[in-house]
């Protein structure tokens, strides 16, 4: 699948086939989050792959909109080191959101071009999560998603005409 094509193909999935991922599919679209750009190439990033079901289930509970989780064979949760982002770009803020975002976008349209779907979930606790994975004190949770192969999607949601989002020489 060509790179647009993908980009364009992205959905969010509502609900998953039962089907186990391949482990080789996992490594594409984790392979894909890896080779992000980010700030001074310092990839502050780290993905967790979770297929205990018990630990779905808790996952899902520290959720406030898991809905789409359940029935995931597999749960990503995408996290940031903070020892490995750049402490301050714009003069204002650490360079991870946008590092690990752009990581998660890849993430997304290499999934949808091995042929799965996610379903990313940003409203969670993040202190459970990391005490439930063991993700160290100095790194962040950033997204949970759901990763399958997909059975159905989200109504799709309206994008903005193009000339309300680019300007040329000046934010006009």
């Amino acid at each position: 699948m060509e790179v647009l094509e993908a980009i364009k193909s992205v959905k969010s999935v509502s609900k998953y086939k039962p089907d186990p991922v391949p482990e080789q599919k996992v490594q594409a679209v984790a392979n894909a989050a890896r080779l992000a750009l980010s700030a001074d190439n310092l990839q502050p990033w780290k993905f967790i792959v979770v297929s205990d079901e018990d630990r779905k289930r808790k996952l899902e509970g520290m959720t406030t909109n898991s809905k789409k989780l359940p029935d995931a064979p597999l749960l990503v949760v995408a996290c940031a080191r903070l020892d490995e982002a750049v402490a301050m770009v714009g003069g204002y803020m650490n360079s991870y959101p946008v590092d690990v975002g752009m990581a998660i976008a890849q993430l997304t349209v290499a999934a949808t071009s091995e042929g799965l779907g996610t379903s990313w979930v940003f409203s969670f606790n993040e202190e459970k999560v990391k005490a439930l994975l063991g993700i160290p004190a100095d790194a962040r949770v950033v997204g949970l998603a759901a990763l399958g192969f997909p059975e159905a999607f989200e109504p799709p949601a309206g994008r903005k005409h193009l000339s309300e989002i680019l300007a040329y020489n000046a934010y006009d």
